[in-house]
């Protein structure tokens, strides 16, 4: 039997890590969650998951940091960054960095699982524009 895909969520707020978490679990994937980067990036026992949903705005590390992180320690997996302080600066450094897409808080459940089901299927920005939002 296939294993079901590990989607990881970090958010330094609870009430989205929850959401996020049941959004996901409806999906029918697996879930671990993280309240910080630096929790997430101990945790390395866990492995990889198949796709990182992240906030950009959290104490001690941002998104863009952890990013920065993973690229330096060989991590590669995708990364989908969201943000209730849109940017177009942060956004084309996110890109850039490697992320799969860039949202912007509050996100709906559909674009939401568009982009789960687009790191999943190896799917890119330029191979599915509707990642971007």
């Amino acid at each position: 039997m296939k294993r079901a895909p590990m989607i990881a969520i970090l958010d330094d707020d609870e009430g989205v890590r929850t959401s996020l978490s049941s959004l996901v679990r409806s999906l029918g994937h697996d879930v671990r969650t993280y309240s910080s980067a630096t929790q997430f990036l101990a945790d390395v026992d866990a492995g990889d998951p198949d796709c990182l949903i992240t906030d950009m705005q959290m104490p001690g590390m941002t998104g863009a940091q952890l990013l920065d992180a993973l690229v330096v320690n060989a991590r590669r997996f995708p990364v989908i960054v969201m943000t209730a302080f849109p940017s177009d600066a942060v956004r084309e450094r996110v890109l850039a960095a490697g992320a799969l897409a860039y949202l912007v808080k509050p996100m709906d459940g559909p674009t939401v699982t568009r982009c789960i089901a687009a790191a999943l299927d190896g799917g890119s920005p330029e191979a599915d524009p509707y990642t971007l939002v």
